[in-house]
């Protein structure tokens, strides 16, 4: 059944406001401003904020109508939409659109505040008003904090190496124990930097010990630890990082501090097992629960997936850039001609635009090609001293720049309007960590979660001017292997298989050793990497040794 929200001492103003008719929202006397969600002091640091109610209109500035089954008390479709409420436009509702057909639901859309009480929640839904929608409204972005300078000269990159690959089977509901999937990634890649387990002095994994039971951990580093026979004189497992890849940025910080020499980093991946096996209900909160923190904000509406929330932004882009989804194919549609070339890719067969146009709906405007593939598999690889990398029986790669910085709200709907969210702050930091430029880059692994996450990385990281990536991508000769900046070679996530962000850093090295075989690059030398977005992003700029 639908996940209703936890009701709080700090959101019980919120979920119980509609009890009256009202919406209610905080607002900061302070700095005369609304926030959202509630918070105990104003960002600014104003004081405490008070709660106030609010007329109830708004607009609608996102929205994506879903098909996909994610509830048995929702019939599909739905309708979900993103408001900007009219006394500070800033701050945004995710909710659901009501007694409206989706066809004439669109950006600019007046809708007015209806409550719907489920046990001890009133859910604020929005109705259209009747109005006509507003001419093309300019809906401003938030700003971006500054990009902050390196604190100092000597980067902590020029002290690392990546020495060693390793990927276990990759399949679809393989159904083998992630353990061993991850012993086996992990055995692969010490092997293939010449190094035994007695080396590794170091494990460093995301998203460490939990989620183990939807199928998004092999259980994080002490079972791994014990399987290996590894004594580790400093580990870390972690979700709060920089992208998925923010565990190889802590292992690359560790070595580079002297704590330790050969780190051995590895994500494993098992959903579609998990799923077939009951241990993961599809909702991702079910029984009852009730759901707190940021998803008690989405869940509700029945934005049960990151598509959903992605598709708000993707809808409004379309919008004020006037994209089509025929462009945004070209993404998926030329990464599944390149999966054609890795024999480990889990969708192989051609795809034309046709068949990606003619696909089943998921939730607009992302079709099921838009989407990436659940699998089972794991992946690692070793993070090692500079000065070590040369013992090895592979040429290393080498880090250029790192990019980690966060410059916008980390709450979802909060934040852009035009793109994935938390892309442009590792992207801008990036760059300012190197002397190359995206000119210089040779090969693009980045992340495709949803083919829309890759096209805001080609903005964000200045391949193509902000609104520009659609027509960039048009026609797919652009980012073909032979094209102006190959992107995802091995298929990405869209093709290859969800690897949650690895498979990406394993296709990066060995396009820079030269080892793609008929998927290679010709003269890869640097190599741009991306991971994450929605959540904290980060991204790595990689060059051949």
């Amino acid at each position: 059944m639908r996940p209703l929200p936890k009701l709080t001492p700090e959101n019980e103003f919120f979920w119980t406001s509609g009890a009256d008719g009202l919406l209610r929202l905080q607002y900061c006397e302070g700095c005369d401003r609304y926030l959202h969600p509630p918070a105990a002091a104003c960002p600014d640091g104003a004081g405490a904020p008070v709660v106030r109610a609010v007329s109830g209109r708004a607009t609608v500035v996102g929205v994506t109508v879903n098909y996909q089954p994610w509830l048995s008390d929702m019939e599909i479709p739905y309708i979900i939409g993103l408001v900007a409420i009219e006394e500070d436009p800033r701050v945004r509702l995710t909710t659901l659109i009501v007694d409206a057909e989706p066809e004439d639901v669109v950006i600019g859309l007046p809708v007015e505040v209806r409550f719907e009480q489920h046990q001890d929640v009133w859910l604020p839904v929005f109705a259209p008003t009747g109005e006509a929608p507003t001419a093309d409204g300019d809906y401003v972005e938030p700003e971006l904090a500054p990009v902050r300078p390196m604190p100092v000269a000597d980067k902590f990159e020029s002290r690392v190496a990546l020495t060693g690959i390793g990927m276990s089977q990759v399949g679809r509901r393989l159904g083998v124990s992630p353990m061993i999937l991850a012993e086996d990634a992990c055995r692969a890649a010490v092997a293939d930097a010449g190094l035994t387990m007695d080396d590794i002095d170091g494990l460093s994994t995301y998203p460490g010990g939990g989620g183990f039971d939807s199928g998004f951990s092999e259980g994080g580093i002490y079972p791994m630890a014990n399987a290996l026979g590894v004594a580790p004189t400093w580990f870390c497992g972690a979700a709060e990082t920089a992208g998925q890849s923010g565990a190889v940025l802590n292992a690359m910080l560790a070595v580079a501090a002297g704590l330790c020499r050969h780190v051995l980093c590895f994500r494993t991946v098992w959903e579609t097992t998990a799923i077939a096996r009951g241990n993961r209900a599809n909702t991702g909160v079910g029984g009852g629960l009730r759901a707190s923190g940021e998803m008690e904000w989405r869940l509700p509406y029945g934005a049960m997936s990151a598509g959903n929330w992605i598709a708000l932004m993707a809808s409004h882009y379309f919008h004020r850039y006037g994209a089509t989804r025929e462009q945004l194919g070209w993404i998926p549609v030329t990464q599944r001609a390149a999966a054609a070339l890795n024999p480990s890719a889990i969708y192989q067969e051609p795809m034309t635009i046709d068949d990606y146009l003619g696909a089943r709906m998921i939730t607009t405007p992302f079709g099921l090609f838009d989407c990436d593939v659940p699998c089972d598999a794991s992946v690692a690889l070793v993070v090692s001293a500079a000065d070590a990398a040369c013992d090895g029986p592979h040429r290393p790669v080498l880090v250029e720049a790192a990019g980690t910085q966060i410059r916008e709200s980390v709450t979802w709907d909060q934040g852009t309007l035009c793109h994935e969210p938390l892309v442009m702050g590792p992207a801008a930091h990036l760059w300012s960590r190197t002397d190359l430029k995206p000119a210089d880059v040779d090969v693009a692994l980045l992340y495709d979660g949803f083919s829309f996450n890759a096209l805001s990385w080609l903005e964000g990281l200045g391949f193509c001017g902000e609104g520009e990536g659609a027509a960039f991508v048009e026609g797919g000769t652009r980012i073909a292997l032979d094209g102006e900046i190959p992107l995802n070679p091995h298929g990405g996530q869209l093709s290859a298989g969800r690897l949650h962000g690895y498979g990406f850093l394993h296709e990066a090295v060995t396009q820079l050793r030269g080892h793609g075989g008929a998927r290679q690059v010709d003269s890869a030398e640097v190599a741009v990497l991306s991971t994450g977005g929605g959540h904290p992003g980060g991204a790595f700029l990689f060059v051949r040794g």
